[in-house]
């Protein structure tokens, strides 16, 4: 009985999860995307209990957390289960003492993100890692930093597992809540010889946006480039440089007075605030830039989110909103500043919304989905990452979102006073992600160092935002 069962236990330690396609995207020899999500703690962090949290809380979340992606003889990734050794994956830097005040820390906290963005992860160690800042900055007692590669999953999967850990402030028993995603109602009629009639040219148009879509998807992804411009370096390995992370903060309910006025989402108003903000940098910087043609890749989700699952209920088998990877990216072109640029600023918005609108109609990503498989079938997974390398390089920057809870949050009895993540090993010179939680929208920058300045695009993205804002408010309804 004895060698049946060690037999047994060696066949089930061989048992191995098929890395998922995106999953080998993600994570390759051309391409390595990782995401960096910091926690501010209101009150000093006590890391006394760190070692029991993860291991009764954060690795039994998903097997992927106790793995590491091996590569077989036939060239198949697989996730591998291995024994982790806690120590391996937390760090508690200690920086040069500072007497007083609090605030320079920030200086190290920010050489620290910039540091922890370029450097890899061990190959003999499960792809993530945690570090404990125990020094006072401007904006909390504490910060809670989170490294993962996101091999391991999107940003919905990861926020959901993350969420799983933590529990709302003001009552612990309640579940958390989250924004609503429904976009402002619109008058529907009922007459079905106008729906026909309608609907007989929007399938024409859906069929030559959706050959527009993909031939341009894939033009984008092999000879048509960005111009260099102020917000991008078209430096070979942008990726390796040295990157820097800030943040900036918006009030929702002023983000949402201008997405009521203009009858769009959320959504389509802060990526108009970036579109516009980004053009101000680059006149700003360099006038004959207000010109380049630039795009951007806007992650879109593919799942049907109507809020975060449980980790066991995306762990099961052909969930509704599964673990792992489901996502595609629009790329939209920046438009370009008018001559008289603050007459017109909430053109970016509408443009924007037009745009989203017509690319999220557009069956361009689901052919690209198609592709991208075709590569990884017949060519092998590196191909088909070099494919999404070039499509991340030849744009000029990428924007993901992630919605947060309405309600404050602690981890281990420690208030969350705010929380923001962002996306690195990305081959462009800026990278874009923003958070919302309790109210506010967090809104990260991953900007190559020494070649974007930080303080004047943060100041022309605010300037964007508040020009927006006073248009909005005076637009007819």
């Amino acid at each position: 009985m004895m060698e049946i069962d060690d037999h047994g236990q060696q066949e089930q330690e061989e048992i191995r999860e098929p890395v998922s396609p995106t999953g080998q995207f993600l994570k390759s020899s051309v391409l390595s995307l990782s995401i960096v999500a910091v926690l501010e703690s209101e009150i000093p962090i006590d890391d006394s209990n760190t070692f029991s949290l993860l291991q009764d809380v954060f690795l039994p979340i998903n097997p992927r957390f106790s793995s590491i992606m091996v590569e077989e003889k036939n060239g198949v990734k697989k996730w591998k289960r291995v024994k982790v050794n806690l120590k391996d994956h937390i760090n508690t830097p200690t920086f040069p003492k500072i007497e007083n005040p609090p605030h320079l820390y920030d200086q190290h906290l920010n050489n620290y993100l910039s540091n922890l963005a370029s450097s890899q992860f061990p190959q003999d160690q499960p792809l993530w890692e945690i570090h404990v800042i125990k020094y006072p900055t401007t904006t909390a007692a504490g910060h809670l930093i989170f490294k993962l590669h996101h091999a391991l999953g999107d940003g919905y999967s990861l926020v959901g597992a993350l969420l799983s850990c933590l529990q709302r402030v003001d009552n612990p028993s309640l579940p958390l809540t989250f924004p609503s995603l429904k976009s402002n109602p619109e008058k529907k009629k009922n007459n079905k010889v106008l729906k026909f009639v309608k609907c007989v040219p929007k399938v024409f148009l859906g069929v030559f946006n959706t050959l527009y879509d993909f031939g341009w998807e894939v033009l984008k992804s092999s000879v048509l480039e960005d111009d260099v411009s102020p917000i991008r370096s078209g430096v070979k390995g942008v990726e390796l440089q040295p990157m820097v992370i800030t943040t900036i903060t918006f009030h929702l309910d002023r983000v949402k007075e201008i997405k009521t006025k203009l009858k769009v989402t959320v959504n389509d108003v802060i990526i108009g605030v970036i579109f516009f903000g980004c053009r101000l940098y680059m006149e700003e910087t360099s006038y004959e830039s207000r010109k380049a043609h630039s795009t951007a890749l806007v992650l879109l989700n593919t799942r049907n989110i109507s809020g975060y699952k449980s980790v066991s209920e995306m762990t099961k088998p052909k969930s509704d909103m599964p673990w792992g990877n489901n996502f595609a990216f629009l790329n939209l072109s920046i438009p370009k500043l008018s001559d008289q640029k603050s007459s017109n600023p909430l053109e970016f918005i509408y443009k924007a919304h037009k745009l989203i609108k017509r690319k999220r109609n557009s069956a361009a990503v689901y052919l690209t989905g198609r592709l991208l498989e075709a590569l990884r079938k017949f060519r092998g997974p590196e191909v088909a990452s070099k494919y999404i390398h070039n499509t991340l390089k030849n744009s000029s920057t990428g924007v993901s979102n992630v919605i947060g809870p309405v309600e404050q949050m602690a981890l281990a009895d420690h208030p969350c006073k705010g929380l923001y993540f962002s996306i690195v090993g990305a081959p462009q010179s800026i990278a874009i992600t923003m958070i919302s939680y309790v109210g506010k929208l967090r809104i990260a920058f991953a900007m190559e160092e020494g070649f974007v300045d930080q303080q004047k695009f943060k100041s022309s993205i605010e300037n964007a935002f508040e020009i927006m804002f006073k248009a909005a408010l005076h637009s007819p309804n």
